[in-house]
């Protein structure tokens, strides 16, 4: 399975000690809300990365987690190991600093830390909206770089001139504009990219599987359950194909996750809008664990939102020893507790291992394709003629009902629309048994179906 970064667009890495901003001005750029934000200093743990855009010159910001002082924790360390590993790989560094609190000592020992790295460095100085930082931009020139700029990175002001010495540096590194996306234009005949969310519990291995399937460490992995906060995702290239793997965080119950605080809800709503967004969702379950009641709602959740779905059980390299009768007993278990996800490819996989990890990449690529499978008019209508004629819908008042006509409105996921000769709806039952009879006579695995029933306007 080989991998690759995405290599047509500088990186530039936004750094600095605990809640001075990073995540705040990483949004504003970004115009996104990818980045969790809140008054907890250490919220961001992992590098978080999305495509930013200037003058027609596109980068690749990368949010990473504050740069702690001196710490024998353990999860801080990874935190400060992971933050040094993005601006290791930077072209450009943004060091933000907080104008409220001034110029305090652990703003220097990260100011040696990106000196360092060798490339260009920006200081912004954040939250000059504050009265209380008014005419303490100028301190900041005390950390030994030329170029320091005030900004507010919550009310945008002064990231216009912030991106302009961004991408004047990124010209000067790159002269030919070849690594800007091509003269400073992003480049439109790259391969379409495949958002694939890896979801589930705390603690089922979802960073483990994105580092095995990428083959090196590129999210952070802990036995701290709740390590993972951000979405975190990268790009894996297998077969041609590019999938763009999404690590969420673990969701909990509801009564859990608001017991964990607001930094913990934040992280579900933003796996959460993860699956939303993305084509294919991979639900990982605890081989020891089985199907829990969460990981229905998950998985449920998954559908509701119109994405692929995998059934993937991890760590099944500690399931050796309980024989075919147990795997089969199992698997009928595990398949009565999400009974409604039928039509989801279920495997049994081992991050750790890597067994039967390109099978999954396989079901990945088949499920893909399937959400955006169109039937042609004509032959959907002889089905549905077909099928109708052996097993006729009848409405909830018993009135004879007659499917006129039908087509299919859109893919991703596959939705179709039944028009009646009667104002009618179909008894779950019967949508059911017609969805799978779409299933079985054009595949559709792993993808939802939608089906909606209007009567033919006279």
């Amino acid at each position: 399975m080989a991998t690759k970064r995405r290599g047509a667009l500088p990186s530039v890495v936004i750094a600095g000690r605990p809640n001075v901003g990073k995540s705040t001005l990483f949004n504003r750029i970004t115009r996104s809300r990818k980045a969790i934000v809140t008054i907890t200093p250490g919220t961001t743990r992992d590098l978080v990365a999305e495509d930013a855009e200037w003058c027609g010159v596109n980068f690749r910001l990368v949010d990473s987690g504050g740069m702690f002082g001196a710490s024998d924790d353990p999860l801080e360390l990874k935190v400060l190991e992971r933050g040094q590993l993005g601006i290791d790989s930077a072209d450009v560094i943004v060091f933000v600093v907080d104008a409220r609190e001034g110029l305090v000592p652990p703003d220097q020992a990260v100011a040696d830390l990106v000196r360092k790295v060798g490339v260009p460095v920006v200081v912004a100085v954040n939250k000059l909206d504050d009265r209380r930082a008014r005419n303490r931009g100028l301190e900041f020139f005390q950390l030994g770089f030329d170029l320091v700029i005030e900004v507010s990175a919550e009310h945008g002001t002064g990231t216009g001139d912030l991106l302009d010495v961004i991408v004047r540096l990124l010209h000067d590194k790159h002269p030919s504009g070849t690594s800007l996306g091509g003269s400073g234009v992003k480049r439109t005949d790259e391969p379409k990219e495949t958002a694939v969310a890896i979801v589930g519990r705390p603690n089922v291995g979802k960073s483990s599987l994105v580092n095995r399937l990428l083959r090196e460490e590129r999210v952070m992995v802990s036995d701290r359950p709740g390590t993972t906060r951000d979405a975190v995702d990268e790009l894996l290239v297998w077969r041609g194909r590019h999938f763009r793997l999404v690590d969420t965080a673990g969701i909990r119950r509801p009564g859990r996750v608001a017991k964990g605080g607001k930094i913990e809800s934040v992280s579900v709503v933003v796996s959460k809008r993860a699956i939303e967004r993305a084509d294919v969702a991979v639900l990982l379950i605890d081989a020891q664990e089985g199907v829990t009641d969460q990981d229905a709602a998950i998985v449920g959740a998954a559908d509701k939102a119109g994405c692929g779905v995998i059934v993937a059980v991890n760590k099944w390299d500690l399931m050796k020893g309980i024989g075919e009768e147990g795997v089969r007993e199992f698997d009928e278990l595990a398949k009565r507790q999400i009974k409604f996800m039928d039509y989801a490819p279920f495997l049994h996989i081992s991050a750790l291992t890597g067994e039967r990890l390109p099978r999954l990449l396989e079901a990945i690529d088949r499920v893909s394709e399937a959400r955006q499978h169109r039937i042609s008019t004509g032959e959907l209508n002889r089905f549905f003629q077909e099928v109708t004629a052996a097993h006729p819908p009848v409405s909830p008042d018993r009135r004879e009902v007659r499917i006129l006509y039908s087509v299919q409105s859109a893919v991703a996921p596959p939705t179709f629309v039944c028009f009646t000769n009667v104002a009618t709806r179909f008894h779950f039952s019967y949508v059911r048994f017609l969805t799978n009879r779409l299933r079985d006579a054009f595949g559709y695995e792993g993808s939802p179906i939608r089906l909606h029933v209007r009567r033919r306007q006279k």
